[in-house]
């Protein structure tokens, strides 16, 4: 089974996320750096290109053998896919049109989701922002892992299974952990999808879906590409909580591994990140980053010290308050639960 994780628990902290601050700073020395906010204006093209690849490909595999598509699916669809996910990612902050064009956005959004066969693109947007706002709140960042998953998968081989199974986690997390009601845009984004879905399996049939379907379960695990997510946030070192990746496969994320320099500028397309770091960088050559997204996961799943549990985690103050007042039996009025909102929005 291998060895077991040596931690029992989150890294809790009461200190606040570094990226407002680190910000603030960087605009007070460099103020040109808002100069690079906006949006890519290559972006919808490369997206176009991305999807009517995909398109071509689903028509192709439709006769081929099962061991060659699943081939496919891993080694070239798949990552398509990934690389279309991260087009969401950068959708979900308004960078393909920018800020003042959201139905836009929204739009282009849908149609990135095509290939994929899953419809996640409006949800996704609906938790990620939050986590970028409350980073490490132990009830808003739905990219934590729960303690339920840090104490399955805390040995060498249950942590290879966790990896495999990433992308369940990261579609029924938020649903467990922070559930919200779906919107009106979820619905057609799932409308829009299933009708997609129906119309390659009676157009092309089973084998094409499952080329899509698969390819993007398979890119989202044990897969170089999905490095980023263990190694955007897990805490290879202690004390530091967001990480940047400067490997060759930013070329083909839109530069997600910029992870440290995202979260400082959200605001700034990922064709612009590097410009972040090449004009601070006396904020960034000193902060503790990764190379490769396969190491990373060699060594998540190998070293005893890192695991589910390997995240920085912050009290959310409001829930706890709450659940204080029901234990001491005094149920908080309304006036008291506006006060520790405005107390939580001042700690955030």
């Amino acid at each position: 089974m291998g060895q077991r994780v040596s931690r029992t628990d989150f890294e809790w902290t009461t200190q606040e996320e570094p990226h407002a601050t680190r910000r603030k700073e960087i605009l007070k020395k460099y103020p040109e750096i808002k100069k690079l906010f906006g949006f890519d204006t290559r972006f919808k093209w490369i997206i176009g290109l991305m999807v009517l690849t995909q398109f071509l490909m689903i028509y192709v595999v439709q006769d081929m053998s099962w061991k060659l598509i699943f081939l496919l699916a891993y080694c070239f669809g798949g990552v398509i896919n990934h690389s279309l996910m991260l087009g969401i990612h950068e959708i979900a902050h308004n960078l393909a049109f920018g800020h003042n064009r959201p139905l836009a956005n929204k739009m282009l959004g849908l149609f990135t989701n095509l290939p994929i066969g899953i419809p996640f693109s409006i949800s996704f947007k609906k938790y990620h922002l939050e986590h970028h706002r409350y980073q490490g709140d132990e009830l808003f960042d739905t990219d934590i892992p729960t303690y339920i998953e840090a104490k399955l998968f805390c040995n060498t081989f249950t942590k290879i299974i966790w990896v495999i199974l990433q992308p369940f986690f990261y579609a029924i997390r938020p649903l467990v952990t922070y559930p919200k009601p779906p919107t009106r845009l979820e619905l057609i984004n799932l409308i829009i999808q299933l009708s997609f879905d129906g119309f390659i399996i009676y157009t092309c049939g089973v084998k094409s879906l499952v080329y899509m379907v698969a390819g993007s379960l398979l890119a989202m695990g044990l897969h170089p590409v999905a490095g980023h997510f263990i190694s955007e946030h897990y805490m290879f070192r202690k004390g530091f909580e967001t990480y940047s990746y400067y490997g060759i496969l930013n070329s083909i994320t839109f530069n997600v591994g910029y992870h440290s320099e995202h979260h400082d500028f959200p605001a700034v397309p990922g064709c612009n990140l590097p410009k972040v770091r090449e004009i601070a960088r006396e904020y960034y050559d000193d902060l503790p980053h990764h190379d490769s997204w396969s190491k990373v996961i060699y060594n998540f799943i190998t070293d005893p010290e890192i695991g589910p549990y390997a995240r920085i985690k912050r009290v959310n103050l409001e829930s706890r308050r709450l659940a204080n007042s029901v234990t001491n039996g005094k149920i908080p009025n309304s006036d008291e639960t506006a006060s520790t909102s405005q107390e939580v929005t001042k700690t955030k």
